[in-house]
């Protein structure tokens, strides 16, 4: 999930530049109608409509590529990329890095905030349900993650503030762990919220650098 930063933000970082490439991506901020064709097509025109009414007209190139985080794709547009003083990324986070690390003597700028990883829960509206965590316990809570579902993360039951099923920070909020044992209940394998989870092992999240991983059946 991602959002778009403010025309006026993106054009500031670019406010040297005379030409840029601003790229979309097919990939995931198109789903969720910030970052594909269109709207790519929608921030090059704001661009120069602002940079125009600034008295510093402004020349644009714009794509779409299949994924940003992909290196095949992203070495196809390399013709364009030359032709540009920046190139101005609607891709999320990683898209971004991957431009700059295909293109190391461009400039690459992210127009989009990268949010979360999240699911369609109804039109238009995405809930986050992984925290990315890298040590998933989802066959232990009946498929309800206690680390993004839970205000607190909370590994083993629910915390003594909630009341009703509902969670202590926002009464508005169901408790996950509420949510996790009436799902459990209903399997009839109650007997999962007796197994004891120790501490968890935020090593494995975000320290020690960029994580990496390998499909099982690829070779390096």
């Amino acid at each position: 999930m991602a959002q778009p930063k403010p025309v006026k933000e993106v054009a500031d970082y670019i406010k040297e530049c005379a030409k840029v490439l601003v790229v979309g991506c097919s990939g995931c901020t198109s789903v969720c109608l910030a970052g594909g064709e269109t709207e790519a097509e929608i921030l090059a025109t704001a661009l120069r409509i602002l940079r125009k009414k600034q008295g510093r007209p402004l020349e644009t190139l714009v794509t779409t590529i299949t994924r940003q985080c992909d290196p095949e794709f992203v070495a196809g547009i390399a013709e364009k990329v030359s032709q540009v003083d920046a190139v101005v990324s609607l891709g999320c986070g990683v898209g971004v890095q991957f431009l700059a690390e295909h293109y190391p003597d461009k400039w690459v700028l992210p127009a989009l905030n990268t949010v979360f990883a999240g699911g369609t829960v109804q039109a238009g509206l995405w809930e986050e349900r992984c925290g990315l965590c890298g040590d998933c316990v989802l066959h232990l809570t009946g498929g309800i993650c206690p680390i993004t579902r839970c205000a607190k993360s909370i590994q083993n039951g629910p915390c003594g503030g909630s009341q009703n099923g509902k969670c202590e920070i926002n009464p508005d909020t169901p408790c996950a762990w509420h949510l996790i044992y009436e799902k459990l209940s209903a399997l009839g394998r109650l007997d999962l919220m007796l197994e004891y989870r120790p501490a968890k092992d935020w090593s494995k999240e975000r320290s020690g650098g960029p994580r990496l991983v390998q499909r099982k059946d690829a070779e390096l």
